[in-house]
Formats: C-alpha cells, structure tokens, sequence
C-alpha cells in the first residue's frame, strides 16, 4: 500500500482552480445561495454583477473583454490604481518570509512604523497596524477613553466611521445604527461644521474623551465644512483637553490634493485613522497613529501593552503593500496629481451644473467629488401616485450611475448617508482624457431627461427592462 490518502472533499467543494473558470451564472448563483441575496439583488438591477476578470490602473475587463472606467476606486482604497506593478512587486519579494509571526518584531513592519511617523503631522508617532477603517476608528476610541479615564465620545450628524459596534456608534445615520441598538453609551451627535454645537456639546454634562471628526464627509455626500473648521476643532479641543480624531480613513495619502486633508488647515490631530488606499489597492490595513504622551498613557510600559491587539494587524504581506503604496505616493507625487486633477473635473462638472437644472450642486476637493441632484418631481409626481416622488427621492443617484454603468461602462456609486449624491473618486493616476469621457458621458445621460421625474422613470424602466432581459 502506498501513502495516498482519500480526500475529504464534500461533494461540490470548489477550489481556487474551479473559481477561476466560473460562469458569471455560476458566480452569482454561490452569492445567492451561500452569501447576501439581498446585496445580490440589488447589485444585479444596476448590473453590476458582471463577471470582471482583470483590472489595471482605471480599467476593469469584464469577461467579454468590456473595458469600464473605474470612477468608484475601491471607496477611496485605490488611490495608486488597480494592480500597481510596484505594489504587487512588493508582494512577491516578501513570498518567503513569515506572514504571521507573533512570537517576533519584523523588518517590514518597522519601517512602515517609522514612515508612517515620517510622514504624518506633527507629533504623530506611535501606530497600531490593524486591518481595516472601522478597526482603526475602535482602536481610536479605545485609546481616548484609556488614556483620559473618560467614556463620553462626541461625533457629527451625517458622519461614516465604520459598522462594527463602536464605529456604529459614532456614525450619524440612524438607519443603520436602530437595527443594532443599544449601541455605545455616551455617545453624542452634533451638526457637521458648527464649531458653536461643539462647544456646547464640550460643556454639558460629563467632559468628553474625545471628538472624532472627518475633515471631508464622504458617505454624508461629500460635504466640506465651512474654511477654519477644523483649526476651530483644534482649538476647542486643545482648551477642553478633549483628544481629537480625525478619521482619514477617505480623504488620507493624497486623494484631496495634501497627503491628509486635515494638512489643507495645517491642523494636527491626537490621533488619526488611517486604511483604504494604505493598502495599495491589493491588501487590506488599517492604522492608527498617535502622540507619545497618549500612548503612553493608553497603553504604555509591558503591563499595557497587550491591551489592543490583532492577530492580522502587522501582517508581513500588508505591510509591504503598504511600504510599496506610500513609495508611489511620494514618488509619484499623487497630492499634486488629485489637486490639479480634480480642479480641472470639478471645473468641468460646474460647466455641466450650468446646462442641466437637474443637477443642485457640485462640490469636492481633490479628486473626491460628489454631485447632488435635484428630487422634486412636480406635477409628475402627482400623476405617477407619488412613484415618481419616491424614485427620485431615494433613488434617483443611483439610477444615474446604474445608467452611466450600463451604456457608457463608467463605474461609479451614490453615497451611504446621502442617495441623492453620486461619488466620484477615481484613482489618483487617471488621466484628463479619462475623466472628459466621464463628463461627456454624463452629460448624454442628463440630456434625454430634463427633471428629476422624468429621468428618475426613464432609468428605472431601462433597468428593470436590463433586468428582466437576464431572466432574473
């Protein structure tokens, strides 16, 4: 007898070989069987449930050899682009070191610590590695309530930090918080950009731990507070000996024309959170990064020093993505990129503001861009029962990038907190060219509907029709 053994493989079982080779049916029938039908569902009546099989910089293929234009970026995490050759370089160098190695410090990881402190602000320091935005935002909050023997956090109406539990907590849209309450005690909201709210939140009750703030709100619609904000912030908490987070989880290593957008005030936080395009595109981590003082008073000395940990923050592979990703971003200067990139969008979208009432506003800076759209529908409205009402109320951003997905292959989304606003946040390298063909896009798009009802039923119909037609 020889040495083979039987497999115990159940009937069915799928290897990385079979995954490979799937049908785009067979894809998407394993998320509905086995995954969130739901998110299924609703990813398919836009048509995004398409089968993409090779990305690079901007460009996604799908299987039949469709190129998209990718407008998304990953929510923000792919900054240097797709498949950057010089991060997934970095990957292969590292092959023969020991990915997971608690019992040890690594060289890698090291030197990420160190450029981290490089480059940060202020007196920025000491990092956590973690794997992801909302782990960077709990350890955050962890650090503020150990450091200052306090519980209170304070946080912004419309605000995105994450859906674990604490991150839940201080995130200001309660459609996603009542499902899973009680969330965190002592957590408070106050209007995003009122410095006089904050204030007065500072002097009720129990003095708080910390503000936790993003410079920009992303998933609130790309919404920037009014000049001085934060340096406002800043100040208030420095007087109230408040700690101040600031989330640049979205808008870090350069996607609104600084390497943080906290820098455009010349503003330094307690602490920041940092992931997304840390990672360069390929692996997932997430940091946060403070002072030595509030290190040491959080986790400081050896009796400490296992307070917060993670069994895949550090790991060897993430890390060096994320060494390799920082080089592009230096190198490359990426910053200047987005902020002369992204004037010239923006200018280019404000053109279009100007043609198509349709749009209420466009704002942004860098190249973290939303445009809102108008929802009133008028007499439409009354006709349709109040369908055209709710079309455009709920979904009418959504339907734009679903249109822009299905006929231009312009990859986009609306944002969480705010669905009448489309998010644009290409990779930092895309090119002029690619963003016209973006603009132009939209504007044919715009063109065959001139108000919020009429496009709203006309994108609706050709979606449900483009649903239908799969036989779904």
């Amino acid at each position: 007898m020889g040495n083979e053994t039987k497999s115990s493989r159940p009937p069915g079982f799928q290897t990385l070989d079979d995954a490979l080779v799937l049908t785009r049916a067979e894809m998407i029938e394993n998320h509905r069987k086995f995954g969130n039908p739901g998110l299924v569902q609703l990813l398919g009546l836009a048509g995004y449930d398409q089968l993409f099989v090779r990305a690079s910089g901007v460009e996604v293929w799908d299987a039949d050899g469709n190129r998209y234009l990718d407008f998304l970026g990953g929510y923000g995490a792919l900054n240097v682009g797709h498949n950057h050759p010089r991060v997934v370089a970095a990957l292969d160098k590292v092959k023969e070191y020991p990915n997971l190695l608690q019992a040890g410090i690594s060289p890698i990881v090291s030197s990420l610590l160190r450029d981290l402190a490089l480059l940060t602000p202020g007196e920025l320091q000491h990092t956590f590695l973690c794997n992801s935005g909302a782990e960077a935002v709990e350890g955050a909050l962890k650090l503020a309530r150990a450091a200052t023997g306090r519980t209170r956090i304070i946080y912004c109406q419309g605000g995105f930090h994450g859906k674990t539990l604490g991150a839940l907590s201080v995130t200001g849209r309660p459609q996603y918080q009542k499902p899973f309450e009680p969330l965190l005690p002592g957590c408070e909201a106050v209007p995003f950009g009122d410095l006089a709210a904050l204030e007065q939140a500072f002097g009720r009750g129990e003095k708080p731990a910390a503000f936790i703030v993003e410079p920009i709100q992303g998933e609130g619609g790309v919404i920037i507070p009014p000049d001085g904000y934060l340096r406002g912030v800043r100040e208030l908490c420095s007087r109230h000996g408040v700690v101040m987070i600031v989330d640049e989880v979205q808008t870090g290593f350069g996607r609104t024309g600084t390497l943080f957008a906290c820098q455009a005030e010349d503003v330094v936080p307690d602490v920041m959170c940092l992931s997304k395009s840390l990672g360069g595109g390929v692996m997932p981590i997430g940091a946060f990064i403070t002072t030595p003082a509030l290190w040491q008073k959080a986790f400081g000395g050896v009796e400490k020093s296992r307070l917060h940990t993670s069994t895949f923050g550090g790991n060897t592979r993430a890390a060096a993505a994320a060494l390799a990703a920082l080089e592009v971003i230096v190198d490359e200067d990426l910053p200047s990129q987005a902020r002369e990139k992204g004037e010239y969008f923006l200018g280019r979208l404000r053109l279009l503001q100007q043609e198509f009432p349709l749009i209420k506003e466009v704002r942004g800076r860098g190249l973290l861009i939303g445009i809102e759209f108008h929802s009133e529908t008028g007499l439409l409205g009354k006709v349709t029962a109040g369908v055209a009402d709710r079309l455009a109320q709920e979904y009418l951003a959504s339907l734009v990038s679903a249109q822009l997905f299905r006929q231009y292959r312009v990859i986009c989304a609306y944002t969480l907190n705010n669905p009448n606003v489309i998010r644009l946040e290409p990779p930092l390298v895309v090119t002029y060219e690619q963003i016209d063909y973006v603009v132009d896009s939209l504007r044919e798009a715009l063109s065959t509907y001139r108000n919020a009802a009429g496009f709203a039923l006309g994108t609706a119909r050709q979606v449900v029709s483009g649903w239908l037609k799969r036989g779904k």
